[in-house]
């Protein structure tokens, strides 16, 4: 079991962790809960995800504030106070209100991963390979035989570096 951290300047349990980068370095402070007061770091009252993406009900249409879901039954005042939505669907009850947030936070609303680099550079060399041989085909078919010739040798060239990339995995 980890030991808890403990505060930089009383040493105390601490309950506050702060990371700020600046000139591309890193760093780190933990701090307890009266340091971290003292410093003016925290919020006694707190803060949710909720309450960023959430304005408060006087400043909404009452349309929006009765907003509830129809799965699971959460309303925009639940999302507010617990800073979670009930379900999937809540998202789309909720889009008018959350998709503007996320769009100022994030790149998107929507969630697309991460593709392991390799898998991105394979699906890569599959693309450029099915455009070449619709290349190949049309230069065939137009008598250009020339460009035939050199989309061949690179298509054949192509093969070869897929295959060298699929023994290194």
């Amino acid at each position: 079991m980890a030991k808890p951290l403990k505060c930089d300047v009383c040493s105390e349990p601490a309950t506050v962790h702060l990371t700020q980068i600046i000139n591309n370095q890193i760093h780190k402070i933990d701090l307890c809960e009266n340091c971290a007061e003292q410093k003016g770091i925290t919020d006694p009252s707190g803060y949710s995800l909720a309450d960023l993406l959430v304005k408060p009900e006087s400043n909404q249409g009452a349309e929006t504030s009765a907003l509830s879901c129809p799965e699971c039954g959460c309303t925009q005042r639940e999302f507010k106070k617990s800073g979670r939505l009930g379900c999937a669907v809540c998202y789309e009850t909720f889009e008018t209100v959350v998709s503007p947030a996320l769009l100022n936070m994030h790149k998107g609303d929507s969630h697309k991963g991460k593709v392991p680099q390799r898998a991105l550079e394979r699906a890569t060399f599959m693309d450029r390979l099915g455009s070449l041989e619709n290349d190949l085909k049309e230069a065939i078919s137009s008598e250009r035989y020339e460009d035939a010739a050199r989309m061949r040798d690179e298509i054949i060239e192509l093969k070869k570096a897929m295959e060298a990339a699929a023994l290194e995995d």
